[in-house]
């Protein structure tokens, strides 16, 4: 396989991983905006998870393209392969959760 078509290749892949792990924090939302519809929780529980999901998501998007293209996307790429198997979207969320003092 010449570099372009292995360049073309991690770019699908790095794409597929971002819109995965994208659906996956739109969900918690969804879900947060769910149960406030349902009076399980109130407007500040929904505002706290949208701030999570935005820094997830920001965090998600560096992780994927702040690099550019070329070797970072390969790099990306093999990365996402040692991850196969784990819940991707659940880590971001979970690197996202506001630190609370104690």
């Amino acid at each position: 396989m010449d570099a372009k078509a292995k360049r073309r290749q991690a770019t699908d892949k790095v794409s597929a991983y971002h819109e995965q792990c994208l659906s996956g924090l739109v969900s918690r939302v969804a879900d947060a905006i769910d149960r406030f519809r349902a009076g399980e929780v109130d407007a500040f529980a929904v505002d706290e998870t949208i701030h999570q999901y935005h820094k997830a998501a920001r965090q998600l998007w560096t992780f994927c393209w702040a690099g550019g293209s070329g070797a970072h996307i390969e790099a990306v790429a093999g990365t996402i392969d040692r991850l196969a198997g784990s819940d991707p979207a659940a880590e971001w969320w979970d690197r996202a959760r506001p630190r609370r003092p104690l």
